[in-house]
């Protein structure tokens, strides 16, 4: 069957850029007809969003990939993070002036059309160059698979993550003979934490910053309880909502109560918490992300995955992973230069590690260097055990998903509305997703679905 045609409109409206768009230029969209450098053949041009601590570990990487591979002249190129980049690449993979390899959250791949936008990945080149299905975890890579075709290739998992202070933690008895929080099981023994806890925290410093009032954050931290719970979001065939009220309501009254107690300061929000954890607060509820900022702050922590308070382990996961945005002319020398960077980068990712996130290439776990890193060797674990949003079009990092729930959930952690009202809100919002179509390709989610 024969999908709709895509205008500008349609590209702007998917990836949430309408009054965007406008505000950055398009000159990086062209082929570029610059010189190779010495010695190259061949060029790839690679399009990221990685900037901070992020742009730098990658551009160690493939700082490396040039010097092993002097033959291939990349040509790399930042961009503004979030609905700006996914607009400026649709609109790029539309006009048939995409770049050889790109990087999304992998939340997103099913909703960018894959086999419109997307290329599918060979998975014979990728081995060629030492990268295979088995050296992945297999529901990471399953998220990778739309209509049994590979279109995306993770590079990590970045995780949302406990982070505890072990002075403050041990001056309140809450550390183990390994040095390591308490195991926590229930949501009794959390707030249990969280009480002795604060005993043993200064004055002026809250217990807990898990960013109350962030409709990202709040999200993402429903996701992960919902998913400790067994919760489910559709049915298998994605026509009908399958969230659970009741089950829904025990997160966000979970999530309520931290605030209630005055374990978080409702006058605080923001980076707040991750400078209070700096400034003595035994707890923050951050991406791992967050590590290399309390490396550099000389802070001695920990961090350990969400607690399991549900009896099941599941912490929110998202991944950056490669893709390849559409080519009409796709191959030849670019299209396999840029399998080698992409299936490089991904071996190669004892760097990457070094910026708190989880390498999805599993040998790399394995490794002596890896198992040295801390606190990464703490929340390893979290590979075996991600909450992820449902595979829809509309799901996803700064998708509409959140952009819709969030805010939802945010009312009820900050108390502007109940959590039973919440949850009806948020079932009523799940409904009204399922009903909309895919602006990319004009399919609802039952009708272009996320086969695996």
């Amino acid at each position: 069957m024969g999908r709709p045609g895509l205008d500008r409109r349609h590209f702007l409206a998917a990836a949430g850029g309408l009054t965007a768009a406008g505000s950055f230029g398009f000159a990086a969209l062209g082929t570029g007809a610059d010189a190779l450098t010495s010695g190259a053949d061949t060029r790839v041009r690679y399009w990221n969003l990685f900037s901070g601590g992020d742009g730098y570990n990658m551009i160690a990487m493939l700082d490396s990939f040039r010097r092993d591979n002097p033959g291939i002249d990349v040509k790399d190129s930042t961009l503004q993070w979030g609905s700006p980049f996914y607009t400026k690449l649709a609109m790029a993979a539309a006009g048939n002036r995409a770049p050889d390899l790109g990087v999304m959250h992998l939340g997103r791949v099913t909703g960018f059309s894959p086999g419109r936008l997307l290329d599918p990945w060979d998975p014979a080149l990728l081995a060629e160059y030492g990268v295979r299905e088995a050296d992945f975890n297999p529901e990471l890579w399953k998220r990778a698979v739309v209509d049994g075709k590979l279109y995306a290739l993770p590079l990590d998992i970045h995780v949302q993550l406990c982070f505890y202070r072990k002075d403050v933690l041990k001056r309140a008895g809450l550390l183990g003979d390994d040095g390591r929080i308490v195991p926590v099981t229930s949501t009794g023994e959390w707030f249990d934490v969280l009480k002795e806890a604060r005993k043993a925290t200064a004055k002026g410093l809250q217990t807990i910053g898990l960013w109350h009032s962030d409709q990202n954050f709040q999200w993402w931290f429903f996701v992960a309880f919902y998913t400790q719970l067994g919760g489910t979001w559709f049915n298998d065939a994605e026509t009908e909502v399958a969230l659970d009220t009741d089950k829904a309501v025990q997160v966000l009254e979970f999530l309520r109560q931290h605030i209630t107690d005055g374990y978080a300061d409702p006058g605080f929000g923001g980076t707040a918490g991750a400078e209070q954890f700096v400034n003595g607060s035994p707890f923050a509820w951050e991406g791992n992300w967050s590590v290399p900022t309390f490396d550099a702050a000389r802070v001695d922590y920990g961090a350990t995955p969400l607690p399991p308070v549900f009896g099941r382990r599941a912490t929110h996961a998202e991944s950056h992973s490669f893709v390849l945005p559409h080519q009409a002319d796709r191959g030849g020398p670019a299209n396999e230069g840029a399998h080698r960077l992409a299936a490089y980068v991904v071996q190669h990712a004892r760097q990457w590690a070094a910026g708190g996130h989880i390498p999805a290439h599993t040998p790399t776990l394995s490794t002596a260097a890896y198992r040295k890193l801390r606190p990464q060797n703490e929340y390893v674990s979290a590979m075996d055990h991600q909450a992820t949003e449902p595979k829809v079009w509309f799901a996803g990092s700064t998708g509409i998903l959140a952009q819709r729930v969030g805010p939802i959930v945010v009312s009820s952690t900050t108390g502007s509305a109940k959590p039973e009202a919440a949850a009806r809100r948020m079932k009523s919002t799940l409904a009204e997703l399922l009903a909309m179509k895919n602006p990319m390709d004009g399919r609802t989610a039952a009708q272009g679905g996320a086969g695996a």
